[in-house]
Protein backbone atom coordinates (compact mmCIF):
# COMPACT_ATOMS: atom_id res chain seq x y z
CA UNK A 1 0.00 0.00 0.00
CA UNK A 2 2.68 2.58 0.62
CA UNK A 3 4.14 1.78 -2.69
CA UNK A 4 0.66 2.99 -4.09
CA UNK A 5 0.91 6.14 -1.77
CA UNK A 6 3.92 6.94 -3.13
CA UNK A 7 3.46 6.24 -6.68
CA UNK A 8 0.17 8.58 -6.20
CA UNK A 9 2.45 11.34 -4.58
CA UNK A 10 5.09 11.12 -7.20
CA UNK A 11 2.52 11.46 -10.00
CA UNK A 12 1.07 14.76 -8.26
CA UNK A 13 4.60 15.70 -8.49
CA UNK A 14 4.91 15.54 -11.96
CA UNK A 15 1.09 17.61 -12.44
CA UNK A 16 2.84 20.58 -10.48
CA UNK A 17 5.98 20.70 -12.77
CA UNK A 18 3.34 19.84 -16.43
CA UNK A 19 0.85 23.26 -15.18
CA UNK A 20 4.18 25.30 -15.17
CA UNK A 21 5.59 23.69 -18.21
CA UNK A 22 2.66 24.23 -20.33
CA UNK A 23 1.30 26.73 -22.25
CA UNK A 24 -2.21 25.41 -23.64
CA UNK A 25 -4.24 26.61 -21.07
CA UNK A 26 -6.71 23.59 -22.55
CA UNK A 27 -3.89 21.05 -21.17
CA UNK A 28 -3.52 23.05 -17.82
CA UNK A 29 -7.15 22.80 -16.87
CA UNK A 30 -6.84 19.02 -17.55
CA UNK A 31 -3.31 18.93 -15.42
CA UNK A 32 -5.32 20.30 -12.76
CA UNK A 33 -8.42 17.73 -13.13
CA UNK A 34 -5.90 15.23 -12.59
CA UNK A 35 -4.88 16.30 -9.86
CA UNK A 36 -8.03 16.45 -7.92
CA UNK A 37 -8.94 13.03 -8.85
CA UNK A 38 -5.66 11.29 -7.51
CA UNK A 39 -6.03 13.81 -4.00
CA UNK A 40 -9.57 12.55 -4.03
CA UNK A 41 -7.99 8.83 -4.60
CA UNK A 42 -5.25 9.35 -1.49
CA UNK A 43 -7.88 9.80 1.64
CA UNK A 44 -9.02 6.23 0.53
CA UNK A 45 -5.51 5.20 0.27
CA UNK A 46 -3.28 6.83 2.99
CA UNK A 47 -6.00 6.48 5.74
CA UNK A 48 -4.31 4.82 8.54
CA UNK A 49 -8.11 3.36 10.03
CA UNK A 50 -10.77 1.31 8.42
CA UNK A 51 -12.71 2.58 5.58
CA UNK A 52 -15.96 4.92 6.92
CA UNK A 53 -18.63 6.83 5.25
CA UNK A 54 -16.84 10.08 6.32
CA UNK A 55 -13.61 9.09 4.17
CA UNK A 56 -15.75 7.85 1.51
CA UNK A 57 -17.97 10.62 1.43
CA UNK A 58 -14.93 12.88 1.20
CA UNK A 59 -12.97 11.42 -1.04
CA UNK A 60 -16.03 11.18 -3.58
CA UNK A 61 -16.77 14.94 -3.01
CA UNK A 62 -13.20 15.83 -3.80
CA UNK A 63 -12.95 13.97 -7.32
CA UNK A 64 -16.11 15.32 -8.59
CA UNK A 65 -16.02 18.86 -7.37
CA UNK A 66 -11.77 19.07 -8.03
CA UNK A 67 -11.73 16.42 -10.87
CA UNK A 68 -15.19 17.25 -13.09
CA UNK A 69 -16.98 20.04 -12.03
CA UNK A 70 -14.25 22.55 -11.37
CA UNK A 71 -12.47 21.63 -14.21
CA UNK A 72 -15.90 21.67 -16.46
CA UNK A 73 -16.36 25.67 -15.60
CA UNK A 74 -12.98 26.84 -16.19
CA UNK A 75 -13.17 24.46 -20.09
CA UNK A 76 -16.67 26.17 -20.53
CA UNK A 77 -15.07 29.83 -19.44
CA UNK A 78 -12.22 29.17 -21.71
CA UNK A 79 -14.28 28.54 -24.57
CA UNK A 80 -16.05 31.89 -23.38
CA UNK A 81 -12.64 34.00 -23.58
CA UNK A 82 -12.04 32.37 -26.75
CA UNK A 83 -7.94 31.71 -26.04
CA UNK A 84 -5.79 28.74 -26.29
CA UNK A 85 -2.22 29.50 -24.86
CA UNK A 86 -0.50 31.48 -22.22
CA UNK A 87 1.49 33.25 -24.88
CA UNK A 88 3.71 35.80 -22.78
CA UNK A 89 4.06 34.98 -19.05
CA UNK A 90 6.32 37.32 -16.62
CA UNK A 91 8.70 33.91 -16.35
CA UNK A 92 9.49 31.44 -19.42
CA UNK A 93 8.49 27.74 -19.52
CA UNK A 94 12.37 26.80 -19.01
CA UNK A 95 13.00 29.00 -16.34
CA UNK A 96 9.47 28.19 -14.85
CA UNK A 97 10.66 24.87 -14.66
CA UNK A 98 13.91 25.28 -13.01
CA UNK A 99 12.20 27.13 -10.38
CA UNK A 100 9.86 24.51 -10.25
CA UNK A 101 12.81 22.00 -8.99
CA UNK A 102 14.21 24.71 -6.40
CA UNK A 103 11.33 24.90 -4.99
CA UNK A 104 10.70 21.12 -4.93
CA UNK A 105 14.10 20.90 -2.84
CA UNK A 106 12.89 23.46 -0.83
CA UNK A 107 9.63 21.89 0.25
CA UNK A 108 11.44 18.39 0.91
CA UNK A 109 13.76 21.21 3.28
CA UNK A 110 11.06 22.21 5.31
CA UNK A 111 9.35 19.17 5.67
CA UNK A 112 12.04 17.87 7.89
CA UNK A 113 12.34 21.33 9.27
CA UNK A 114 8.70 20.36 10.61
CA UNK A 115 8.30 18.06 13.34
CA UNK A 116 5.64 15.76 13.49
CA UNK A 117 3.25 14.90 16.55
CA UNK A 118 2.01 11.80 15.10
CA UNK A 119 3.62 8.47 12.38
CA UNK A 120 2.71 9.85 9.01
CA UNK A 121 1.34 7.22 6.23
CA UNK A 122 3.97 8.69 4.01
CA UNK A 123 7.45 10.94 4.49
CA UNK A 124 6.65 12.67 0.97
CA UNK A 125 3.13 13.56 1.82
CA UNK A 126 4.23 17.04 3.50
CA UNK A 127 7.02 17.80 0.64
CA UNK A 128 4.20 17.00 -1.78
CA UNK A 129 1.58 19.65 0.10
CA UNK A 130 4.47 22.11 0.43
CA UNK A 131 5.52 22.08 -3.04
CA UNK A 132 2.16 22.33 -4.74
CA UNK A 133 1.24 25.47 -2.25
CA UNK A 134 4.65 26.95 -3.21
CA UNK A 135 3.50 26.10 -7.11
CA UNK A 136 0.04 27.23 -6.94
CA UNK A 137 1.76 30.89 -6.05
CA UNK A 138 4.37 30.93 -8.15
CA UNK A 139 1.26 29.93 -11.15
CA UNK A 140 -0.54 33.21 -9.98
CA UNK A 141 2.57 35.52 -9.87
CA UNK A 142 4.08 34.49 -12.81
CA UNK A 143 1.07 34.08 -15.60
CA UNK A 144 -1.06 37.07 -17.10
CA UNK A 145 -3.88 35.35 -17.92
CA UNK A 146 -6.20 35.39 -15.33
CA UNK A 147 -7.83 31.87 -15.40
CA UNK A 148 -4.27 30.07 -15.32
CA UNK A 149 -4.19 32.47 -11.88
CA UNK A 150 -6.93 31.04 -11.21
CA UNK A 151 -5.70 27.53 -11.78
CA UNK A 152 -2.87 28.69 -9.34
CA UNK A 153 -5.62 29.55 -6.56
CA UNK A 154 -6.52 25.80 -7.03
CA UNK A 155 -3.55 24.32 -7.01
CA UNK A 156 -3.08 26.03 -3.69
CA UNK A 157 -6.02 24.79 -2.61
CA UNK A 158 -4.89 21.15 -3.62
CA UNK A 159 -1.87 21.58 -1.24
CA UNK A 160 -4.15 23.07 1.46
CA UNK A 161 -5.53 19.91 0.94
CA UNK A 162 -2.64 17.66 1.13
CA UNK A 163 -1.79 19.21 3.75
CA UNK A 164 -5.09 18.83 6.17
CA UNK A 165 -4.60 14.96 4.80
CA UNK A 166 -1.75 14.63 7.59
CA UNK A 167 -4.27 15.54 10.13
CA UNK A 168 -7.43 14.10 8.23
CA UNK A 169 -8.40 11.71 11.40
CA UNK A 170 -8.21 14.74 13.59
CA UNK A 171 -10.85 17.09 11.22
CA UNK A 172 -14.70 17.24 11.56
CA UNK A 173 -15.89 16.45 8.22
CA UNK A 174 -17.76 19.78 8.22
CA UNK A 175 -14.47 21.88 8.27
CA UNK A 176 -13.85 19.58 4.95
CA UNK A 177 -16.49 20.56 3.67
CA UNK A 178 -15.98 23.83 4.28
CA UNK A 179 -13.02 24.11 2.43
CA UNK A 180 -14.50 22.65 -0.82
CA UNK A 181 -17.08 24.93 -0.48
CA UNK A 182 -14.90 27.96 -0.27
CA UNK A 183 -12.63 26.67 -3.47
CA UNK A 184 -16.21 25.98 -5.57
CA UNK A 185 -17.59 29.76 -4.58
CA UNK A 186 -14.38 30.85 -5.62
CA UNK A 187 -13.60 29.14 -8.77
CA UNK A 188 -17.26 30.02 -9.60
CA UNK A 189 -17.27 33.66 -8.93
CA UNK A 190 -13.92 33.71 -10.55
CA UNK A 191 -15.09 31.92 -13.85
CA UNK A 192 -18.05 35.05 -14.16
CA UNK A 193 -15.50 37.19 -13.06
CA UNK A 194 -13.13 36.24 -16.51
CA UNK A 195 -16.06 36.17 -18.34
CA UNK A 196 -16.90 39.82 -18.22
CA UNK A 197 -13.41 40.39 -17.93
CA UNK A 198 -12.91 39.61 -21.26
CA UNK A 199 -16.83 40.35 -22.80
CA UNK A 200 -15.63 44.24 -22.35
CA UNK A 201 -12.14 43.66 -22.77
CA UNK A 202 -11.87 41.68 -25.62
CA UNK A 203 -8.53 39.87 -23.73
CA UNK A 204 -8.00 38.32 -20.06
CA UNK A 205 -4.48 39.78 -19.47
CA UNK A 206 -5.00 40.34 -15.95
CA UNK A 207 -1.98 42.94 -16.21
CA UNK A 208 -3.21 44.59 -18.79
CA UNK A 209 -6.48 45.69 -16.20
CA UNK A 210 -3.48 47.91 -14.41
CA UNK A 211 -3.38 50.26 -16.70
CA UNK A 212 -6.42 51.40 -17.17
CA UNK A 213 -6.91 54.99 -15.69
CA UNK A 214 -10.24 56.47 -13.47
Amino acid sequence: MKIVIEALIVLLILTNLKLIASSRLSACIRVVAVQGVLLGLMPLIAGQEALTLRIAALSGLTMLLKGVVFPWLLLKTLRSANVRREIEPFVGYAASLMIGAGLLFLAIWMSRQLPMPFAVTSPLIMPLAFFTMMIGLFAVISRRKAITQVLGYLVMENGIYAFGLVFAQHEPLLVELGILLDAFMAVFVMGITIFHINREFDHIDADRLSALKG
